[in-house]
């Protein structure tokens, strides 16, 4: 006879083999992949994070597309711009859903545009460019906006009088009042206690979004919620950001105007649009706060942090930093730069894009799962698949870039100088889910960094010698803090 407590361990133990066995039973049905462990899958081989050169050094073992298993949970991952593309090309509809059990899903929810699925998705997304758009989305309206806030970078780096300073959060305040004036209609002070606090949760929750305590909650979602740990203070950080755009809302309601002036009140008309419609997703505030959320916190943190990559590689490479300068002498006059000029300037777009793909900040982007049966890289994958389209390793493919493996704006340069674009460049993502943003930020991207390389020269500080370009990984790819001295021109 077996006391209770052997019972107990051997009836786990049954339970443990049985679980195993249908995970080893599912890989059949999968493409190739390292063996999973019991209970944590392969989450000891990628420690517990998707990091790019763990997934770039396991496609070197499996191909372009394998399986790691999260828990007990299966990701098939994409590697190399043929099986990205494939993926998320290709396979675009297929490949459009969202895990529907994640950390960012429970995060975010399902009512926005980054985590929603099916017709919701379909609805706030499409809600989202048309506004975009109507705010002024690829004309002078908005463009004038991000010409003043260049303006503004400018005249803050000409008060550091050439002396050394972190351009961090000058940036950061600077892209950050471009989104907020879309979504929120007003800019913030550089010294105001709220924005400072808005910054500040909006980089906690992207670091711990990249943390092992992110992972192990997409692995163990059930386990993870009433777990302690940081993954739990992203819920306050998040809520912050939340209660924020709350008091905006009131605000907004409370003074109505008759031209819509930023999201908020493009979305009040659409509400008032599509009341009588019984399949219309906008019928509450709480559709509005989600999508203010996902264009506030992509919006900011990315853009900021493609800036502080810019200005570290022209520090790190000056003879490409002079090279720029040359360029915008040449071809501008004095007037303010405007992104249709980025056609007369192949270099600096060049180094512009070279500044994209090399200090790749998306990492490997965000899981997407399979809304129906389909077919990626000759293998047939099932509806609720999870998939990761690897873009980093689309980014650095050797079979397309001629210098994958360094920092070099003939990337994107013919033979006779001129711009050149490639395929494998896929820095906002692509299909169906490309990022909503992918615009505004590149009209940002080229008209701070134009602005500032035509105002400065930009130089290591008095007896610093070398320039750290490793990176820091959290749900983007952060540089390491620096300082830099900006003389003027």
């Amino acid at each position: 006879m077996f006391t209770f407590p052997e019972l107990l361990l051997l009836l786990l133990s049954c339970l443990v083999t049985i679980k195993y066995l249908k995970v080893i039973w599912a890989t059949r049905s999968l493409p190739p992949g390292p063996i999973p462990l019991p209970f944590i899958g392969n989450l000891w081989t990628l420690r517990f994070k998707l990091h790019p050169e763990t997934l770039r050094k396991l496609a070197g073992s499996y191909g372009p597309i394998y399986t790691v298993w999260l828990g007990e949970t299966p990701l098939v991952v994409l590697n190399g711009c043929k099986a990205v593309r494939d993926g998320i090309v290709s396979n675009s509809e297929a490949l459009s859903g969202r895990p529907v059990a994640s950390f960012l899903k429970d995060l975010l929810g399902e009512k926005g545009i980054l985590m929603a699925n099916g017709h919701t998705w379909k609805q706030q997304r499409r809600f989202g460019l048309m506004t975009l758009r109507k705010l002024g989305l690829g004309k002078k309206i908005l463009e004038s906006q991000i010409q003043e806030e260049a303006e503004c970078v400018v005249e803050r780096f000409t008060a550091m009088k050439g002396e050394p300073f972190d351009p961090s959060f000058l940036l950061i305040h600077a892209v950050v009042n471009i989104i907020s004036a879309v979504v929120y209609g007003h800019r913030f002070s550089a010294d105001d206690v709220t924005f400072q606090e808005l910054i500040r949760c909006n980089n906690c929750v992207l670091e711990i979004l990249g943390s092992k305590w992110a992972r192990m909650y997409d692995a163990f979602p059930w386990l993870m919620k009433h777990i302690p740990g940081p993954h739990q203070d992203s819920f306050q950080h998040l809520k912050y950001v939340t209660e924020y755009t709350k008091r905006e809302i009131e605000m907004h309601k409370k003074n109505r105007s008759e031209e819509p002036r930023d999201i908020i009140d493009y979305y009040f008309d659409e509400i008032e649009k599509n009341r009588k419609d019984t399949d219309s997703t906008f019928d509450d505030d709480e559709y509005l706060i989600s999508v203010i959320t996902d264009l506030f916190g992509a919006g900011s943190e990315t853009t900021a942090t493609s800036l502080l990559w810019s200005l570290l590689y022209m520090v790190a490479y000056p003879n490409i930093q002079r090279k720029v300068q040359k360029e915008l002498d040449t071809v501008l006059d004095g007037n303010q730069i405007c992104y249709e000029d980025r056609k007369h300037l192949p270099y600096t777009n060049a180094v512009i894009h070279e500044i994209q793909r090399y200090g790749n900040i998306a990492a490997v982007g965000i899981p997407r799962t399979c809304i129906k049966d389909c077919k990626v890289c000759n293998y047939s994958l099932k509806k609720d698949t999870m998939v990761l389209a690897n873009v980093d390793s689309a980014l650095s493919d050797p079979q397309y870039w001629k210098l994958p493996n360094q920092f070099n704006p003939q990337n994107f340069l013919d033979s006779d100088g001129n711009f050149l674009m490639n395929e494998a460049f896929m820095p906002f993502s692509a299909g169906s889910r490309v990022c909503l943003g992918e615009q505004l930020a590149r009209s940002e991207l080229f008209i701070f960094f134009s602005t500032i390389m035509r105002s400065f020269s930009l130089q290591l500080p008095e007896g610093v010698t070398e320039v750290n370009t490793e990176y820091i990984y959290n749900m983007t790819l952060q540089p390491h803090p620096y300082k830099i001295c900006a003389v003027t021109r």
